[in-house]
């Protein structure tokens, strides 16, 4: 990197004892200023620029520097995270990079981090390297601050390289004339008798033929992962789980998607699924009941007056569960906008401790995998957790008459140290009543 070079020339003798005095104290943080002066003249610090060999003739070298190396640490990533795993550098040493620029990845046990260079500089060392556990606050990278190298210094580096290879392509022909005289060696020995091979008897040949490969893959479980595995853990221990089955005629809904779903995207932008459906009535469901909208906290019950709805994504290191603020506001299309916002975070990996923080209420739809039925695990500190499945056509009574209709198992599994088998049935109910008509939303019945 090449640096602007700075000329002073300090006629009075204060100014430059300044000058030499703030640069002794961090020579190494200096880079590139240039004095002519009589450095005898400055008693403070002189003698440490002697030891340096900084003093020549009398006079202060030049080439001090002016620019400084800064050391990053790693960055605070959220409250409860103190340490995380290095998945990533991003940038290697002697690359440069911009203010703002991606340098690493961090992986935490919720989201994974990203580290971007505080400043505009080079690369020159890192303290850490991938898979290393890393705390908050502890350096991370140690950058050389200051402007892009100039077009053209590239080049001479690549023309370096380029040469490197001519230089020794002499040298690749002698160990082809060692190699050539050991043939010859070789051949000039009489080969040797082969040893007689060891007769093999039927009875040691191997009647059992084993088919396919039998190896085995050892991967190191991502923090993500490991997090997950002990949540879920914790709440089978800790929540008395009981599920709830329902199931739910989906035409009315289907009806109403398929009717005005076209009209939606071109007005709003937004495709008109079924998760707004069974997200608004469980919002309305939660009101009415607050028990399942409750949660434990010690000997105490928390009640929310608002809805924060939790909304299992899939992502591909685990499952994350960002959260829909005060859904009891929102219609549909609000629901689907915020949906589709949270989904593409998560699945681009940018998604926040923030955006998973909270929740009264999770729901869970595995219908997307085609599950038919299942029983979700709660997610602490919340009280329940609706388990949605894949629609399919079945043939029901309706009105004293076999039709075949869609329809949707729907599982409400619930912590039944606070809420009761007529709460958890009451409200399963009402969500079915609201999602096989959509009316009842307007109307507030």
């Amino acid at each position: 990197m090449q640096y602007s070079r700075v000329a002073l020339r300090l006629s009075r003798a204060s100014a430059l004892r300044n000058t030499v005095v703030s640069s002794v104290r961090n020579v190494s943080q200096v880079r590139n200023l240039h004095v002519q002066a009589p450095a005898s003249l400055y008693t403070v610090g002189y003698d440490r620029l002697k030891q340096n060999n900084t003093v020549r003739n009398g006079f202060l070298k030049t080439q001090m520097r002016t620019y400084a190396d800064k050391v990053v640490q790693v960055p605070q990533m959220a409250e409860s995270i103190s340490e995380g795993t290095l998945k990533q550098w991003v940038k290697s040493v002697g690359d440069f990079v911009h203010q703002d620029e991606e340098v690493a990845t961090i992986e935490t046990d919720k989201i994974d981090v990203t580290v971007n260079s505080p400043a505009s500089g080079t690369i020159i060392e890192v303290y850490a390297n991938e898979e290393d556990n890393v705390s908050v606050g502890a350096d991370f990278f140690k950058l050389e601050l200051g402007d892009a190298p100039k077009e053209g210094a590239a080049p001479k580096k690549e023309e370096a390289k380029k040469e490197e290879p001519k230089s020794e392509e002499p040298k690749k022909e002698e160990p082809k004339k060692e190699e050539a005289k050991k043939e010859e060696v070789k051949k000039e020995e009489s080969p040797k008798p082969a040893a007689p091979k060891p007769e093999v008897t039927k009875s040691e040949v191997p009647q059992e033929k084993i088919y396919g490969s039998r190896n085995e893959t050892r991967v190191k479980m991502n923090r993500m992962r490991l997090r997950i595995a002990e949540r879920l853990k914790q709440s089978q221990d800790t929540a008395a789980s009981l599920t709830t089955f329902n199931e739910i005629d989906m035409s009315n809904l289907m009806g109403l998607r398929a009717e005005y779903k076209d009209a939606v995207l071109k007005k709003h932008g937004v495709k008109f699924g079924f998760m707004s459906a069974f997200v608004k009535a469980a919002a309305v469901a939660l009101e009415e009941i607050p028990a399942v909208n409750a949660s434990i906290d010690g000997n105490e019950i928390v009640y929310h007056d608002f809805v924060d709805m939790s909304v299992a994504v899939s992502t591909p290191k685990g499952l994350v569960t960002p959260v829909l603020r005060n859904v009891e506001e929102m219609n549909y299309l609000d629901i689907e906008k915020n949906i589709a916002d949270l989904g593409k975070k998560a699945r681009d990996n940018k998604i926040t401790i923030e955006d998973m923080a909270g929740g009264t209420f999770t729901i869970s739809n595995g219908g997307v995998f085609g599950s038919l039925m299942g029983t979700p695990i709660i997610n602490l500190p919340q009280t329940a957790i609706l388990g949605m499945h894949a629609i399919k056509e079945r043939p029901i009574a309706v009105n004293g008459k076999v039709e075949i209709r869609p329809m949707m198992y729907v599982a409400l599994t619930y912590d039944h140290r606070l809420v009761d088998g007529r709460e958890a049935v009451t409200f399963l109910v009402r969500i079915k009543e609201l999602v096989e008509d959509p009316r009842r939303l307007l109307l507030n019945i």
